[in-house]
């Protein structure tokens, strides 16, 4: 795809033109037909997912991609075999889950682990020691609008586990950000407890609103 700035905004316009181009090309010239294949995509992200051979299939994008002078990002390009294997899809794992009150388990989605790292670093970088001139009110604010944004995209499938570690590391954050800016040396966790951080401060609880979320499976 020709270079455009990322995050511009013509950038969307033309990666959503040039797939348009490849999906038409992959159904026009068989592919879909002859692999029994199915293309998920978002912007220039996708997936191919067939029953042929992952070989050909990815024979196929190549040579259909040449032939629109359109690159593909080898770092990001994986054949696999589900369900034995998983894959990560904007931002969401998809392969096997397990119930935690039975060893049964299903093919599903949940957070990536890449995606809990990043919130977990924003969160970090919300609550740094150099903002500790910022009122408290401001701090919580900025978490709780970044956290529940967070939320409302990774909202699908198998999504506890993720939440509580989100969870656990915005309360510590916090509490490390009000110990730095009131100078508190020991008795960390008692002069700031969760329930203080959460019920006296208003801070999100990602955890408190599973039970409202759907179950996605693939």
């Amino acid at each position: 795809m020709p270079p455009t700035p990322q995050g511009s905004p013509i950038s969307p316009l033309l990666s959503n033109t040039y797939m348009r181009r490849f999906i038409l090309g992959w159904k026009v010239l068989g592919y879909a037909r002859r692999f029994g294949a199915e293309f998920v995509n978002f912007a220039d992200d996708f997936c191919v997912l067939g029953k042929a051979p992952a070989a050909e299939m990815l024979a196929a994008v190549n040579r259909l991609m040449e032939g629109l002078k359109l690159p593909i990002n080898a770092e990001k390009t994986r054949c696999l075999r589900c369900p034995e294997e998983s894959l990560e899809f904007l931002g969401y794992r998809i392969g096997w889950n397990y119930r935690p009150w039975s060893e049964s388990r299903y093919f599903g989605t949940r957070p990536s682990g890449s995606s809990v790292q990043s919130i977990c670093r924003r969160i970090s970088e919300q609550t740094d020691r150099s903002l500790g001139w910022l009122e408290a009110e401001e701090v919580v604010g900025r978490l709780n609008r970044m956290i529940s944004g967070w939320a409302n995209y990774f909202n699908l499938g198998q999504v506890t586990p993720a939440y509580r570690a989100v969870d656990q590391h915005a309360v510590r954050r916090l509490r490390q950000w009000f110990c730095q800016k009131h100078k508190v040396q020991s008795g960390k966790y008692a002069r700031f407890p969760d329930k203080w951080l959460r019920e006296r401060h208003g801070l999100t609880r990602l955890a408190a609103t599973t039970r409202y979320l759907p179950r996605a499976k693939a």
